[in-house]
């Protein structure tokens, strides 16, 4: 055999090559997609969990309410939280009771008869008292009383005039 009987090698095939490339290049790119697609949705999925857990953890006011005095000067804002079932009442001018009285907070009904919530702290800009949503869905309006220090007992009706008056009003959620 001489160099003029062989026969010469076939040329290289670029064209095979470079699908083959793009056939890897493809499959590569494939891979970084559903990596991200995965870890996209697990971040998707903490964010949605610490969202629902900052929400649980923000008060939802369910009632508010704002007393005035009888020059109706804003005295007293209240609100109820149902999640915590506590009323925040907050006071809104400086008056204080005196050394023998108590501040008594009173739930009204449509018919104006007084349910006691409670005895206010005194001299505290901010308080709290537990209350059950089922009293406060059945009145219209929230009154505070003068009383003699520790309120009045139970069954008793409060002192007359009421010194803070105003409508419950229920949010909606």
């Amino acid at each position: 055999m001489t160099e003029l009987d062989q026969a010469p090698p076939p040329p290289y095939n670029w064209s095979l090559q470079r699908w083959r490339l793009a056939t890897i290049f493809s499959l590569i790119l494939l891979s970084v997609a559903v990596a991200t697609i995965f870890s996209m949705k697990e971040q998707f999925k903490a964010q949605i969990t610490h969202m629902q857990t900052k929400l649980k953890s923000v008060p939802q006011i369910k009632y508010v309410a704002v007393l005035v005095d009888d020059k109706f000067t804003p005295a007293q804002l209240i609100t109820f939280d149902p999640q915590d079932g506590r009323l925040q009442i907050q006071r809104l001018n400086d008056i204080k009771e005196g050394r023998e009285d108590s501040m008594q907070l009173w739930a009204l009904d449509d018919a104006g008869r007084p349910l006691s919530l409670g005895v206010l702290t005194p001299k505290l800009k901010t308080a709290q008292l537990p209350v059950s949503e089922k009293i406060l869905s059945q009145a219209v309006g929230l009154a505070i009383s003068v009383e003699e220090r520790g309120g009045v007992e139970s069954g008793k009706l409060p002192r007359l005039p009421y010194l803070y008056t105003g409508t419950l009003i229920q949010k909606a959620l």
